[in-house]
Order: C-alpha cells, then sequence, then structure tokens
C-alpha cells in the first residue's frame, strides 16, 4: 500500500472515530453554525490529517491530548504548524480539557480567528 492509500484510509478511520473531545467540537462546527462558514473534519494536507479546517479562511482547528505535551509531540506539532503555515494555513490549538471546561471560550476564540481571517482577506 502506497503512503497515499494509507493516509486516506487513515482519515476514513479518524473521522468514523472521533475523540470524545472531537465529536463535542464537531456539534458546534457542523451544517455551518459559526459564521456560517464550511468546515471539513480530519482533512488530508500534504502528509497531516486537521482535526478540522474551514477551506474559506485556510483555519485549521487542532485539539491537543496528552501525547502532545511531550518534548517529541511539541516538536511534532511545531513542524506541522510551520508546513501548515507555509502554506497560508492558520493552526488554533486547544487542549482537549478546553473543551469540557470552557467549549463557549473555545468557540469565541474561533469566531474571533474567523472575523479576523475574514477581514484580511477583505483587505487584498
Amino acid at each position: 500500500m502506497d503512503s497515499k492509500s494509507i493516509l486516506l484510509e487513515k482519515r476514513r478511520y479518524l473521522r468514523k472515530n472521533l475523540t470524545p473531545e472531537e465529536a463535542v467540537l464537531w456539534n458546534c462546527l457542523k451544517s455551518k453554525q459559526i459564521k456560517n462558514h464550511k468546515w471539513r473534519k480530519q482533512h488530508p494536507i500534504g502528509a497531516y490529517i486537521l482535526d478540522f479546517y474551514c477551506p474559506k479562511t485556510k483555519l485549521c482547528i487542532e485539539l491537543d491530548g496528552k501525547n502532545h505535551y511531550s518534548f517529541q509531540g511539541a516538536k511534532e506539532d511545531e513542524i506541522r504548524t510551520r508546513f501548515l503555515n507555509s502554506k497560508g494555513i492558520k493552526v488554533l490549538r486547544f487542549e482537549n480539557q478546553l473543551i469540557w471546561k470552557s467549549l463557549e471560550e473555545v468557540l469565541t476564540i474561533i469566531e474571533k480567528e474567523l472575523n479576523n481571517l475574514n477581514r484580511e482577506n477583505k483587505e487584498f
């Protein structure tokens, strides 16, 4: 199996098996519920699969579990973020726990970032 097929299979698996935190956030994002923006879940970009991606604004949302808070996890996240930024994609990262503790705050941050990106796009 080639790397593209492996990535496709992984994406299919992740789409069908969201973490509880991803499922909660997806319920808030799907059907254009925030600022009428369409979101994709488990969307591939290069060799990466983004948790959530808004193509209109090029905004990516990543939910980070405990493996992201190791030295290796942080290093991999930095490389991934640099790659996505080089493609013009803005990355917002939230710790999984914030979905349970402060969902409204997370949604407010996402909405503000969408406003900022929409404003930036109108200036060009």
